[in-house]
Parts: C-alpha cells; sequence; structure tokens
C-alpha cells in the first residue's frame, strides 16, 4: 500500500532511516583500525584476521535481494524492525566475542541483520516521499549516510579502539539500535506491497542467496589461495552455476524474488552497474589508504581515523548540495561529473610517496575524492529507483544495496591480491627490498590506485550510454501518487 505521512513528520521519520542506514554502512569500515587489537586480544591467526571483515560482507552482500524482497512481502517497517533487532543482539555479542569462531559467527549475524534492514530502510524512505524535490533531497541526505559511512567508520573505529577498546566499536550499536526500535512505531508507518498473491519464491531465494554467497566467499578466497587455484575455480564455478539456477526459476516463477522485468528500465540497470563500480571503488580506496597510511606513512589508529576526516566532511556537504545539482543538470551529468572527480581524486594519488606529507600529499585528494563521492551517491541511487512499481521497492532497494556490497567485497578481494602481487613483483626485481618493506607496499598500493582509476573511467562510460537524458527541469516534478516511480525524476 502507498502511504502518506504528514509533512512535518516525513523528515523525523527520515533522520530515523538514515541513523539506521548509516549504522549498517559505518560498520562495514569502523572494524579496519581496529583488527590489529583484534588479533592480539581472541589470538587470531593472520589468516583467519580477514574473516572478521569477510564475514559480515559475504552475509550482507548474499541476503539483500532476499530482505528486500522480505520487505515487501512481509511489511517494511516490520523487517526494518527485526533486521535493527538482529543488528544490535549480534552488536553486543560481537563486543563480548571471546575466541576466534565466536568473532567470526556473531560478524555474520550481523551482516544478516544488515542484509534485512537496508532494503527496508531505503524503501521506506522511497515510500515515505512522493514528491520529487522532496524525495531528491531526502535522497542527498541518504546518500551523505551512504557516502560518509566509510571514512567516519574509520575515523570513530580508531577513536574507540585506542581510547576504550575494540569492543566498543561494536557496543556503540547497541544504544542507538535500541533508541532506533523505539522510535518506529512513532515515526514510521507500515507499508507493504499490493499484491494479489503474498507466494515467496523460496527456491529463488535458496538459490540467489547461497550463489552470491559464495561469490563473495570464492573472491575472498582468492585472496589468499590465488585466483588460479583449483579450490578458488571451482567455487566460482558453483556460484555461477548457482546464479544461472537463479535466473531459470525467476523466468518460470509466477511470484518471483527478482522480477527479472525491471531489468528492461535501462536506467536501473544502468544505475545498478555504476553502483557496483563505485562501490568497489570505494571500499577498496579506503582500504588500501589505510594500509598506507598505517603500515607505510606509520600512523598510530587514531591518526588514521583523524586523516579521513577532510573526506568525510566532503561527501557530507556535497552529497546535500547533490540534490539541487541534479534537478539543474540530470542524473546522467551529475553522476558523470562525481564519477570524473573520483577518478581526478585516485589519479592523484597514484603518485603516493613512501614519505608521503598528509596536507600535500593526501588531503586535496580526500577532500575532491569525497566531493566526487557525494555526486555520484545521490543520482546513482535516484537513478535505481526509476520507473519501478510501487510493489517492488523493496526488492529494487535490496538491489541496488547489492550491487554496491558485491561491488565492494569483489573490489576489496581483487586489489588485495593486485597490491600483494605487485610489492611482491617488486621486491624480487629489487635486492635491497621485501615484499613488507614500505617502498614495495607503496608500489602495490600505486598499482592498485592505477586500477581503480580506470574502473572508474569504466564507470563514466556506463552513465554516458546507459542513463536516459531529460530536460533538468523534471525532477521538479510536484507530487507523484501513480503506481511507478516517474522516470523524468532520475533524468
Amino acid at each position: 500500500m502507498s502511504i502518506t505521512p504528514t509533512r512535518d513528520s516525513r523528515w523525523a521519520a527520515l533522520a530515523l532511516i538514515v541513523t539506521a542506514q548509516f549504522m549498517v554502512i559505518l560498520d562495514v569500515a569502523i572494524v579496519n583500525v581496529a583488527l590489529p587489537s583484534i588479533k592480539t586480544d581472541l589470538h587470531f591467526s593472520q589468516t583467519n584476521l580477514q574473516w572478521v571483515v569477510s564475514a559480515y560482507a559475504i552475509f550482507f552482500g548474499g541476503a539483500l535481494l532476499l530482505g528486500g524482497r522480505l520487505a515487501d512481502l512481509l511489511g517494511r517497517r516490520r523487517m526494518f524492525v527485526a533486521g535493527l533487532a538482529l543488528f544490535v543482539a549480534s552488536s553486543l555479542l560481537c563486543g563480548l566475542a571471546w575466541s576466534e569462531a565466536s568473532l567470526i559467527a556473531f560478524r555474520a549475524v550481523q551482516g544478516l541483520g544488515g542484509a534485512l534492514l537496508a532494503p527496508a530502510a531505503l524503501s521506506l524512505l522511497m515510500t515515505t516521499f512522493t514528491e520529487g524535490r522532496d524525495r531528491n533531497v531526502a535522497l542527498g541526505i541518504y546518500g551523505a549516510a551512504s557516502g560518509s559511512g566509510a571514512a567516519v567508520g574509520v575515523l570513530l573505529g580508531g577513536l574507540l579502539t585506542s581510547y576504550l577498546s575494540w569492543s566498543w566499536i561494536f557496543f556503540i550499536n547497541v544504544p542507538v539500535g535500541i533508541a532506533a526500535i523505539a522510535l518506529t512505531p512513532l515515526l514510521l508507518r507500515e507499508s507493504r506491497a499490493d499484491l494479489a498473491h503474498r507466494h515467496f519464491d523460496l527456491p529463488g531465494a535458496a538459490s540467489v542467496t547461497a550463489g552470491l554467497m559464495l561469490l563473495v566467499y570464492a573472491t575472498t578466497r582468492a585472496a589468499s589461495a590465488g585466483w588460479g587455484a583449483t579450490s578458488t575455480l571451482a567455487l566460482f564455478a558453483a556460484a555461477a552455476a548457482l546464479i544461472a539456477a537463479f535466473l531459470l526459476i525467476e523466468l518460470r516463477s509466477p511470484s518471483p524474488l527478482l522480477p527479472l522485468r525491471i531489468f528492461r528500465l535501462r536506467t536501473l540497470s544502468g544505475a545498478n552497474a555504476a553502483m557496483a563500480i563505485v562501490g568497489a571503488v570505494t571500499f577498496s580506496e579506503f582500504f588500501v589508504l589505510t594500509l598506507y597510511l598505517q603500515d607505510v606513512l606509520h600512523y598510530s589508529a587514531v591518526e588514521t581515523g583523524v586523516a579521513f576526516v577532510g573526506f568525510a566532511l566532503s561527501v557530507v556537504v556535497i552529497s546535500n548540495i547533490a540534490q539541487a545539482v541534479v534537478a539543474r543538470l540530470g542524473v546522467r551529468t551529475t553522476l558523470t561529473l562525481g564519477l570524473l572527480a573520483s577518478a581526478a581524486s585516485l589519479a592523484w594519488l597514484t603518485r603516493l610517496p613512501v614519505d608521503g606529507h598528509y596536507f600535500w600529499d593526501l588531503f586535496p585528494a580526500f577532500v575532491l575524492g569525497g566531493a566526487g563521492l557525494g555526486l555520484s551517491f545521490v543520482p546513482v541511487t535516484i537513478a535505481s529507483l526509476t520507473g519501478v512499481e510501487r510493489a517492488d521497492a523493496g526488492v529494487a532497494s535490496g538491489l541496488i544495496n547489492t550491487s554496491r556490497q558485491i561491488g565492494g567485497a569483489i573490489g576489496i578481494a581483487a586489489v588485495s591480491a593486485i597490491a600483494a602481487t605487485s610489492a611482491r613483483n617488486y621486491a624480487d626485481a629489487h635486492a635491497d627490498a621485501t615484499a613488507s618493506s614500505g617502498v614495495a607496499l607503496d608500489h602495490g598500493f600505486q598499482t592498485v590506485l592505477y586500477a581503480l582509476t580506470g574502473l572508474l573511467l569504466v564507470g563514466v562510460l556506463v552513465a554516458i550510454t546507459l542513463l536516459r537524458p531529460a530536460p533538468p527541469a523534471a525532477t521538479d516534478a510536484g507530487s507523484v501518487e501513480g503506481e511507478t516511480l516517474p522516470l523524468e525524476q532520475a533524468a
């Protein structure tokens, strides 16, 4: 059903939705700075340490489509609360973890909670705001939360780890989540798809969830086992078979988990392709730059976190300006400008020296990169909801979140392999260097940044070729009461 809350209450509802989304995105990055402390306290092996991050990514990315469809069928507010409750409970357990296995298991459950919460949050925003201008403003704020979450995560992780303990990177979610659960019945109305039936596509849900989880697992494993290893290739083959089975199931299902007809919307397809690229670059960039600051420049956890303040502030400011830019220039032009700004930022960073100076070598690129990300997240999110029937709001929200998360997980695994190989090759060619020396690591990070710059340029081509142009003034459309989101809103 379509809901139309009072004008005053919508912005309080948005604050709640954005807070929940920010908390989920924050947890993707907040762990990175705390990994050395976690390794020491819980006696992690170096090989298993990556699973503190990967377990969350696998379950978050793998179950997002499932979470989106459950929101459509069972109720978006209901799944929002269920996701929050699971996320809060697992965060508490993560902070209380006593061993490698317990922390990895609780992180997996936390990722599942995020997968239920994130698509429900975006679809609630979509059904709460129906006016073109107001929805774009709301998406600007939502984009600021999504775009700055990684940068703020590094900062907050460094502060909490240094001044309290690594457990507090998880404990901090508990009071915030409980307050959000208490406020939900007051601020958010229930919303669900208007469907003649409420059948659930169990075979489709099982195949795509297993396939996406296996894909992320295979990519993560490839970074250590090797991309050409028999086990890696077997995992990729199994993931491909499950995803192919999912597509066949969806073509024949009377009530598909992911209605494939939505991909006939060229703008939606282009938006998801662009989001996968943005996710891959964003996750990978923060991962690489965190390692550069700590392993090459020898920054402490706090110093590493503070270094990203410029990036975070830039994302927040520009994301809230981006909706006005979209109104004037349109989605395609705004997204293209954002991707080009991000590419220019990474091109600047490819020259990172071993003895880099923060304000000369990093800060300008951080500010420009934050601006590029802010100009990318808002238009790509608007485009991802373009032309989508309201009955499919949850699954469209789950799809765009899936594109970002899967892109990010694959990106991190890929750049880890590229950086390690490049550093090793540099050490082999220089007798006075080892693969773990600062100069070899720096060379590996530079190689990764060149690759990410090229990937963003591919994203520019995607934006130009797949997103439909339209008069910018169409973003100022008035009230939208139809059964689909108007195409002109995303142009």
